[in-house]
């Protein structure tokens, strides 16, 4: 068992089979398992537990997996992983948009699914070194600072709300000012797995990050576009 009974994993989805098989699955791996089948159960579950991450379905009576996605995303940041039957790009994108860590579609291999769950708590608790070159505890670009020590970004002195994926994707930006990182460099970076159809899932977390720390998100004047090439952190 490669898992820690203190991390405590929420499994959402109308479809009791599909609860039951997940809570094995992950039990076996050696997280201890909560679960709920809609989405207003889920929310009820998370205000009095202690979760680490939560795998939620879409498709739900009383409150639809999204829906419930954006009301744990006004209050916490723990990891969000969606299932879905949907493997549509656009229902991807979707779902990354409102939220999402990732996106997972159904059926899934329970390896793969497995493998998803421990890379984005090792992300949320380590949010580790991402093997760059600064090694300061606070690095300032304009009015944006990064701690390194808090893993946290500051925009004119306040707190930017980050999910743990992207802060990392900011860590990597901000250790490295001005350099240019293809789509598929910073998914292997913050994924930690190889990048396969990468850009659409990169593309959807930095527009979410510019719109949580840009003035003006459509006219961004940190994070930009290299057409043809990726994104960088321009230094001010």
């Amino acid at each position: 068992m490669v898992g820690s009974m203190d991390e405590c994993i929420l499994v959402v989805d109308d479809d009791r089979e599909i609860v039951k098989a997940l809570g094995i699955l992950l039990e076996g791996e050696g997280y201890r398992v909560l679960k709920a089948y809609d989405g207003l159960q889920a929310l009820d579950i998370l205000s009095s537990n202690q979760v680490r991450l939560v795998l939620i379905d879409v498709m739900m009576p009383k409150l639809d997996g999204l829906s419930a996605l954006m009301r744990i995303r006004e209050k916490q940041n723990i990891p969000i992983i969606v299932l879905s039957a949907k493997s549509e790009d656009t229902d991807k994108v979707l779902g990354l948009s409102m939220g999402a860590d990732d996106y997972v579609a159904k059926p899934y291999h329970p390896a793969e699914l497995a493998a998803r769950v421990k890379s984005q708590l090792r992300r949320y608790t380590s949010l580790g070194d991402i093997h760059a070159g600064c090694r300061s505890t606070e690095i300032k670009n304009g009015r944006l600072l990064y701690s390194t020590e808090e893993r946290v970004l500051y925009a004119d002195g306040e707190p930017v709300k980050l999910t743990a994926t992207e802060t990392r994707i900011m860590e990597l930006f901000m250790r490295n000012l001005g350099r240019v990182f293809p789509a598929e460099e910073i998914y292997r970076r913050v994924w930690e797995e190889e990048a396969f159809a990468s850009e659409n899932t990169v593309m959807v977390h930095i527009r979410r990050i510019r719109e949580k720390l840009e003035l003006n998100p459509k006219e961004p004047e940190y994070i930009k576009v290299v057409w043809g090439i990726g994104y960088k952190m321009e230094k001010k």
